[in-house]
């Protein structure tokens, strides 16, 4: 463990590739079962017209050059080296497998491109999906990421996820199977979440052996069905205190292998209607910092792996 307390990203990394990596994030097209009407309509109740992924590349043009406008934004920091290519927004294993080959292979064909991210569904994850991720995952580095958000089956129905936690369960399991990294996605804040309830889903992403782990705050966002619904049924915002409390506790449940990918969320300033204070990224991470070292505490201290 570092002096951070948890096991970052960047120090995984730095530990199996000694240098530091970037990720670029693409947009391949897809929508989602949970928008087209192949579960439901509108989409889970927090996510943006973007399907969360508001920093994606441009869907409109080729993969290679959505790689290359990506690369050319973060030139001033990260000019050379290793990227992973990020499939981000909406759900990425939802079309024929043969579109989702040529995307996949023509992002890795890219000369930086060192391995894929691939955000999904758990309920979009065939066996003909599952093969293709397995050849891929043999060849390049590979994690596949899963929205659990919630162990709750009562707030997973608020928030329209359209798929019971055994799907999640079955799903992460399979992947480990195929020796496939699995990145788990839980939020914070969500409507009628009790109190310990995102604790309990920390626990479960040790049972499944999930690799990672990536720590939202949930975020209410102009033009989404939770901006309508929290205009409509107000319910409690976390404050940033609170916050930070809940995301070392989390952490001290965590097993330590588990890598961090993230600790809070980004909104676009224009569109965030609350918790205004998210707006200060870096205080919040500084206050994750501080709030660890002040309870002398760190990830995995009290894990159940």
């Amino acid at each position: 463990m570092n002096n951070n307390r948890f096991y970052s990203l960047n120090d995984y990394f730095k530990e199996n590739f000694h240098e530091k990596i970037y990720k670029v994030s693409l947009d391949g097209g897809f929508t989602c079962p949970n928008r087209d009407g192949k579960v439901a309509r509108g989409g889970c109740l927090f996510c943006s017209e973007s399907g969360s992924g508001d920093f994606a590349g441009n869907k409109t043009k080729p993969i290679n050059e959505q790689i290359e406008e990506q690369l050319e934004l973060i030139s001033g920091k990260f000019s050379q080296g290793k990227v992973i290519a990020y499939f981000q927004n909406f759900t990425n294993t939802y079309g024929d497998v043969e579109y989702l080959r040529k995307i996949f292979y023509e992002a890795l064909n890219h000369p930086r491109v060192m391995g894929l991210a691939i955000g999904t569904r758990p309920d979009c994850l065939p066996e003909d999906v599952l093969d293709l991720l397995s050849e891929i995952n043999e060849k390049y580095f590979l994690w596949v990421e899963l929205g659990l958000q919630t162990i709750d089956e009562g707030v997973a129905k608020i928030i329209n996820r359209g798929y019971k936690l055994k799907v999640y369960v079955d799903s992460a399991l399979e992947l480990k199977k195929r020796n496939i990294k699995v990145v788990t996605h839980l939020i914070i804040g969500l409507p009628e979440e009790g109190d310990r309830g995102t604790l309990e889903g920390a626990k479960l992403v040790n049972s499944v052996g999930s690799w990672g782990i990536k720590i939202h705050l949930l975020h209410i966002l102009k033009n989404t069905p939770l901006a309508i619904y929290y205009k409509n049924k107000p319910f409690k915002v976390f404050e940033m205190n609170e916050y930070i409390d809940y995301v070392v506790d989390i952490l001290e449940v965590l097993n330590p292998t588990v890598v961090i990918h993230r600790l809070t969320g980004d909104g676009k300033k224009e569109d965030l209607i609350e918790p205004l204070w998210s707006l200060n990224k870096r205080a919040v991470l500084n206050g994750i910092h501080k709030r660890l070292k002040e309870r002398e505490t760190y990830q995995g201290r009290i894990s159940n792996g």
